[in-house]
């Protein structure tokens, strides 16, 4: 850490504990989701260390990741994509986790700027199966990572869902487990799968216990919106 963020210590101490318990030590990292946030905050957390952000909204991401572009930051879209954002997209980010339809890949391949290096993609996966939600079935999980992996402007690298938030932690955790067996068996065909992304503020242990290795976190790093 370059200098003192009380909140953002607090919050890396909680994830390596996790980590250290899950015989994981140093191999999880944190993607400050900085939606609804102004640049200023952003900033605040990456002179703390922090390089890492997340949005859920193309125009709002793609705005701060040029109003900051002295930082050098890594941005993420981990928002529902549209397909006619997917220009501007494969421009502003560094990622993209919610690719959950064959559609996006050929759009995002197209647009990614040759002088950038590959799009990093995660395939978002409706992993209760719930009604409305984003995500792909998790049996449309391996085609949909055939037709990233073949894409030369993408980089298929993972899965990240956001799980039904059932009161029952057992319920939650038995979600992460799903995930993380599917992504074993993602990796077992695809070189190259080193990133699970699940786990948010009020549930990242119970992640980090079932394998993930990327946690998605805003509430508790900036506090609640409004604030």
């Amino acid at each position: 850490m370059e200098s003192v963020h009380p909140t953002l210590h607090d919050v890396l101490q909680t994830i390596e504990n996790a980590a250290v318990l899950a015989g994981r030590p140093r191999q999880v990292g944190l993607l400050a989701v900085s939606k609804t946030r102004p640049a200023s905050a952003v900033r605040e957390l990456a002179a703390a260390g922090q390089r890492a952000f997340g949005e859920n909204y193309v125009q709002e991401g793609a705005g701060k990741a040029r109003e900051l572009a002295d930082l050098g930051l890594e941005w993420h879209l981990i928002g529902h994509l549209q397909s006619n954002k997917c220009r501007e997209a494969a421009e502003a980010f560094d990622w993209v986790q919610s690719v959950d339809r064959v559609k996006l890949v050929a759009a995002l391949d197209q647009a990614r700027p040759a002088d950038r290096p590959p799009l990093n993609v995660l395939i978002q996966v409706n992993v209760d199966g719930e009604a409305g939600k984003s995500g792909c079935r998790p049996d449309e999980v391996m085609p949909l990572a055939e037709a990233v992996a073949a894409a030369p402007r993408l980089r298929l690298r993972g899965l990240m869902a956001i799980p039904e938030p059932h009161p029952d932690p057992g319920h939650r955790r038995a979600s992460f487990r799903r995930l993380q067996e599917l992504q074993a068996a993602l990796a077992a065909r695809f070189p190259g799968i080193d990133t699970l992304s699940m786990g948010m503020s009020d549930d990242f242990p119970l992640a980090i216990a079932e394998g993930a290795t990327l946690v998605r976190i805003g509430t508790a790093l900036f506090g609640p919106r409004g604030q």
